[in-house]
């Protein structure tokens, strides 16, 4: 039975039976708390807590999860066994007030022996120690005796608040596999493999760990959807299940090598990577430098070293995509929606990782003879961090191989240092530019058009604290061009990121764009050599451009329904706009009430739903004043502005990058509102694929 079969038929049994089908949420999870949504249950957290209402009685779906970032974190164990992922898929079935014990139970046992068909002989069930009232439960419809376990069998929220017992269902792949029963001293050899767990939430724990009944009690389930395959297809390893099977046979036709024992573990950490990677670009997440970006970027590099170890060059995940959809986008339609989206991203990170690997091998190959004790220095392992983007994890991996570890105190100790110099250096930097009082100010026209087709000339670079002439592959540098097409941080935008080219020769992948007075600032790692004096083509990171252009017209959405639904007399008084966030500070005098909130959210979606048309216009400050344009509170304009008006609803001065039609945002979600200061609100939100 496969995936897209279990699948269906776990729906369609809830389905029969009085549930409401639901898609999966986002991996990108309504909780401050979570880099990713983790197991089956986020997004169903408010309700069973009973801070939101219950939409339905009943409840089932599969739910896309990610263990790989904070304290849910199984990718140090990808690719070392059968069973761990940093994607999965979780099946669930809620109640929400409706049946409990007996109804769980025995829809569990249904699908289980009747529908799917395993034999009732190998499944053992654990219920809690306290818990007589499920254990009689399986007694009576099973005649079997539950194994009474204590934390392994109790669930909680967290110190306090809605908890309760739980029961699982565990199948017994055989006698020949070693291993024992659950809560046995040997319980993890492997023959017993946990397939269900339904939790019962009948308390409210105080803070005296007083546990009182709860008035509604709820049933939240999982089943590893990949275990769940591995049993149903007879299979030990979730990896030799026909899903992995498939993709496996796409990164051997894509590699030209063959899975064998030596390299089966850069078959998993690949074919895994991939649906981490894909599935949470789809939902909008950006490889970046910090919070969930992070993670994925780290996965990303990590798949593409083992694809380096199988011996394979070149595009590795993004060729691989298209395979991903092939097996999994019927049942995730954003898969295919966004592919072009996805595999452009990925694209970009594989380019720019590739030759920062290569450069990053050659010092590691370098340093490594020196090695004593099998140990790394520390500060070889932060500067393969600092210099070429090796996260910690990948040069421990790297190193595994070879029985050498990494000196984890003496790099922290480094990252330590790092961070204080970067926070005595950011002045120092700036003044270091404004030193160069010779510098011309930087052409910058360019940058609402995104692309050049003319190469701009090195005029100043900053190693260190010193301007230098020439700089070398892994320099992190400051570049100032003569002119340029990247937006440097400006009136509460984000700089561009992208990179300089020397004919088809990527010399520098440039992370952050600034400005110092009139110049344009360009910041980044060198992966080639470059002089004062060069020719080089910048070409921004489009993806990142277009989402920072949603953001920021989004704001502009946002400033015109607060002052419409609060009042006229509503200001600006800051903002920052990133690729996948706003963050808008105005001036009103108390707490927006939920009802405000929603009504702000939905009057910005509908003129996104509108499509309205946003022009760009360059006049002068008195023909703007005439229209109507709205000023930032306590900015001075030249006599020249640039004006960005959103159909009838928006029309504002700004000197940042927009989008032509408000369509194109696709969707605005605010996720917080609260005080900054005396008068002074905040709302952050939430604009495109991740608002979705």
């Amino acid at each position: 039975m496969t995936y897209n079969e279990i699948r269906k038929l776990f729906l369609d049994y809830f389905e029969q039976h009085g549930h409401k089908i639901v898609p999966s949420a986002s991996l990108i999870p309504n909780d401050p708390t979570l880099l990713f949504t983790v197991a089956g249950m986020v997004p169903w957290k408010g309700i069973l807590q009973g801070a939101e209402p219950a939409f339905a009685p009943r409840v089932a779906d599969v739910q896309k999860c990610i263990r790989a970032g904070g304290k849910h974190n199984d990718l140090e164990d990808v690719g070392f066994d059968g069973r761990h992922h940093t994607f999965f898929e979780m099946m669930g079935n809620w109640s929400f007030g409706d049946y409990f014990k007996e109804g769980a139970i025995e829809m569990s046992w249904e699908l289980l022996t009747k529908v799917f068909g395993l034999d009732p002989n190998r499944i053992v069930v654990t219920t809690h120690v306290s818990d007589d009232e499920a254990t009689a439960i399986w007694k009576k419809i099973t005649g079997k005796d539950a194994i009474r376990l204590d934390k392994d069998n109790w669930w909680s929220a967290g110190d306090t608040g809605p908890c309760g017992p739980c029961t699982e269902m565990h199948y017994d792949f055989g006698p020949n596999i070693p291993g024992g029963l659950p809560g046995s001293k040997d319980e993890d050899g492997g023959r017993f493999v946990e397939i269900w767990n339904d939790v019962f939430m009948q308390y409210d724990r105080d803070a005296n760990g007083v546990l009182t009944p709860l008035p509604k009690q709820n049933v939240d389930t999982g089943a590893g959807l990949e275990r769940f395959a591995s049993i149903m297809q007879n299979k030990l390893d979730n990896y030799d299940t026909d899903l992995f099977v498939n993709l496996k046979t796409a990164v051997s036709d894509l590699t030209g090598v063959k899975e064998t024992a030596e390299n089966k573990s850069s078959f998993k950490v690949i074919t895994d990577h991939l649906r981490a990677v894909g599935f949470a670009i789809a939902d909008g997440v950006i490889p970046s430098n910090a919070d969930r970006g992070y993670v994925i970027r780290r996965i990303l590099r990590r798949a593409m070293r083992h694809g380096q170890m199988l011996g394979h060059r070149g595009a590795l995940l993004s060729a691989l995509y298209p395979a991903l959809v092939r097996e999994m986008g019927d049942a995730y339609p954003e898969l295919k929606t966004q592919e072009a989206h996805v595999v452009e991203i990925i694209k970009n990170e594989e380019n720019s990782f590739a030759d920062m690997l290569q450069n990053g091998m050659k010092l590691l190959e370098t340093e490594l003879p020196k090695v004593n004790n099998n140990v790394l220095p520390g500060d070889v392992a932060f500067k393969l961090f600092d210099t070429y983007g090796f996260p910690l994890d990948l040069t421990q991996m790297i190193l595994r191989d070879k029985n050498i570890a990494v000196d984890v105190e003496a790099f922290e100790k480094c990252m330590k240092e790092q961070k204080e110099r970067s926070r005595a250096d950011t002045r120092g930097t700036k003044l270091l530019w404004e030193s160069q009082t010779d510098l011309p100010n930087t052409n910058d026209s360019e940058k609402y058009e995104t692309k050049t087709d003319k190469a701009a000339k090195v005029l100043a670079v900053l190693r260190g604290e010193e301007f230098v002439k020439t700089a070398n592959a892994g320099d992190e540098v400051e570049i100032a061009l003569d002119h340029t097409p990247f937006y440097g941080t400006q009136g509460g935008q984000v700089g561009d990121s992208g990179v300089f080219k020397i004919g088809d020769t990527v010399v520098m992948n440039v992370s952050e764009t600034n400005r110092v007075g009139n110049v344009v600032i360009h910041k980044g790692t060198l992966s080639a050599t470059i002089n004062v004096g060069d020719e080089v083509m910048p070409e921004i990171n489009q993806n990142i451009r277009q989402q920072t252009a949603r953001a920021h017209t989004a704001t502009h959405l946002l400033q015109a329904a607060l002052r419409h639904v609060l009042n006229e007399d509503v200001e600006q008084r800051g903002s920052k706009v990133a690729p996948d966030s706003v963050r808008f500070d105005f001036s009103f005098g108390r707490a927006m009430t939920a009802e405000e909130k929603q009504a702000v959210e939905d009057l910005v979606n509908q003129w996104i739903n509108a499509d309205l048309p946003v022009s760009h216009e360059e006049m002068d400050i008195e023909s703007a004043k005439a229209r109507g344009a709205m000023a930032l509170f306590g900015e001075k304009y030249g006599d020249r502005v640039r004006v960005i008006t959103a159909g009838d609803v928006s029309c504002e001065l700004c000197g940042g990058t927009h989008i032509y039609h408000t369509g194109e945002i696709i969707k605005a979600r605010i996720n917080k509102e609260k005080s900054i200061s005396s008068g002074i609100r905040r709302i952050t939100m939430s604009v495109g694929t991740l608002a979705e």
